[in-house]
């Protein structure tokens, strides 16, 4: 049989042996005290609890609106359509899970380098748009009309990397994206870009660095071996796409986007450029 060490006593019966000493020292008059000092300090710590969370939250949606008047309408209808559709993509499976939440915000505070402020208000949009009836469709039509093309790609990339920032991607969410750019009318060729791209494991960052020579190719949406006139083409296009000018309008932090995505993009061309001896 196993020995198991005895743990000391609790101390159930102290309270009433307290009550019992007060009663006996100062009769019922000194316990009625008692329990009125006990009632008030709960009564106390309840109220103080609700006047600080009203308080926090009073401190919040004052940081929101303040933010949301510091930026441009065009800004925050952007980043407004952007979180809803990221929400009802979570949804099509019929459920958003804890995860899926975590990587929105995620994406927003580690890619796009948002402050507490601009967190506070994401964390509302989501909440708003985890309740909201509009569909995806009608998101999607609404966001059609309202942005020209370049916008649109800046969509469809910051939906590619919410999507890889988990570990697998199923199909589904695959074919989703495609239907997206599809209804977006973004074209084949640089759908084509986006796939190769993720296809070939590359992401952002530090990670970019990991696929070897080929992600060169795959960042100017080429498959390896293509020839210099085939890189030269593509770097063109791309340059013109995200131009930082032209998506300024969106915000600092989406012309930040597009400065970035230039940067990768130059990388690579003058990779290639030398790779292939121009």
């Amino acid at each position: 049989m196993e020995y198991r060490r005895h743990e000391q006593p609790g101390c159930g019966g102290c309270f009433l042996l307290l009550l019992l000493l007060i009663f006996l020292s100062g009769g019922a008059p000194l316990l009625f005290d008692f329990f009125g000092l006990l009632l008030f300090i709960i009564l106390f710590i309840f109220l103080s609890g609700i006047a600080a969370f009203w308080a926090f939250t009073y401190y919040v949606k004052r940081q929101i609106s303040a933010y949301e008047k510091s930026q441009t309408e065009t800004h925050n209808t952007f980043v407004h359509l952007l979180v809803n559709i990221l929400v009802k993509i979570a949804q099509v499976d019929g459920k958003v899970t804890r995860d899926e939440v975590k990587t929105i915000r995620h994406f927003f505070q580690y890619n796009l380098r948002y402050s507490q402020n601009q967190l506070f208000w994401i964390k509302e949009l989501i909440k708003e748009a985890m309740v909201s009836t509009a569909s995806l469709d009608a998101l999607l039509q609404e966001f059609r009309q309202k942005f020209a093309y370049e916008p649109r790609l800046i969509l469809l990339e910051l939906i590619y990397q919410v999507l890889y920032s988990n570990e697998e991607v199923s199909q589904a969410e695959l074919q989703l994206a495609e239907n997206i750019g599809n209804y977006l009318g973004i074209s084949s060729y640089d759908q084509r870009s986006f796939a190769a791209r993720y296809k070939a494991g590359y992401r952002t960052g530090a990670q970019a660095g990991e696929v070897g020579e080929d992600k060169y190719y795959a960042i100017l949406g080429l498959a390896p071996g293509a020839n210099f006139a085939e890189v030269k083409a593509a770097y063109r296009k791309l340059s013109m796409q995200y131009h930082p000018d032209k998506v300024g309008h969106l915000g600092a932090e989406f012309k930040k986007v597009a400065e970035e995505k230039m940067k990768e993009i130059n990388n690579a061309y003058e990779f290639l450029k030398r790779k292939l001896g121009q």
